[in-house]
């Protein structure tokens, strides 16, 4: 992988050229949301990733905690601290009620995946443990969707905190995948006093590794991760720092997507490039 792009796996390459050759029509992106958590290690900082079970879509694949944008995450009556939806959507680049939508996504699937609540009784304070047997009964009944998150919040009278997220980027799956997500990439930083959990059902093992560390594991072939990951750990990783990240995120366009092009020369390697 380079910074322009990175070497196409053998099978998307032949997936790649049926499609064309079939004249596929490309599936439309489901709006999604991801989280990259970050915590203190000394000097360094981790990342918390997940493993995704054989099952699910990119099954095998080390992720960040996300998912789809769901029917309840765009509901308007809730208490939020932080920029308001106006100017999260100039940020993302979405009208105001889409952009709540995905930033209430990004806070409810690190809520469900990773057991990390980003809300508070005010807008100044974030909640504690939330490890306890009734709160992992509410988690459970947010992934079984028998409650919405503003419901969650409302009842146990917390806040949004949108300010503990910071937008990174935006990422478009290629159009010859049958599955396609319009992805919105967040960085936040653990919450003192709590701690992630391997809750969710979709992953099959968790971790907290230094991003630098989790690249060299990649490339020695022992962690599988997807091109958006990779990336997304390397731009992290040259913050130096958390505070370099915090620095870094305010200047990141996360409006304009990444959609990986694959590019199939008549001669070389085929290649997946960053447009």
């Amino acid at each position: 992988m380079t910074i322009d792009g990175f070497a196409a796996p053998p099978a998307l390459v032949e997936h790649a050229r049926r499609f064309r050759a079939e004249g596929g029509t490309p599936a439309t992106p489901r709006v999604a949301a991801t989280v990259l958590l970050l915590r203190p290690a000394g000097v360094d900082f981790e990342v918390y990733v997940i493993r995704r079970v054989a099952a699910m879509t990119f099954g095998g694949m080390y992720a960040f905690p996300g998912g789809g944008v769901d029917r309840s995450d765009s509901q308007a009556h809730l208490d939020w601290a932080g920029p308001a939806p106006t100017r999260w959507g100039d940020r993302l680049g979405l009208a105001p009620d889409a952009a709540q939508a995905v930033v209430c996504a990004a806070a409810r699937e690190v809520f469900e995946e990773a057991g990390v609540l980003l809300a508070g009784p005010d807008a100044d304070t974030v909640v504690g443990d939330v490890s306890g047997d009734d709160w992992e009964a509410t988690r459970q009944d947010l992934e079984g969707r028998r409650v919405g998150f503003a419901d969650l919040l409302a009842g146990r009278r917390l806040t949004l905190r949108s300010d503990l997220l910071l937008p990174w980027s935006r990422w478009i799956t290629p159009e010859f995948e049958p599955r396609r997500f319009d992805t919105y990439f967040f960085v936040a930083l653990l919450p003192e006093g709590q701690r992630t959990r391997d809750v969710s059902g979709e992953a099959d093992h968790t971790m907290w590794i230094r991003p630098a560390d989790a690249l060299a594991r990649a490339e020695a072939g022992d962690l599988t991760m997807l091109p958006p990951t990779l990336v997304t750990l390397a731009q992290v990783a040259a913050a130096g720092d958390l505070a370099g990240v915090a620095r870094a995120a305010a200047g990141r366009d996360a409006a304009n997507p990444v959609t990986p092009h694959l590019d199939i020369p008549e001669h070389g390697e085929p290649r997946f490039l960053l447009s």
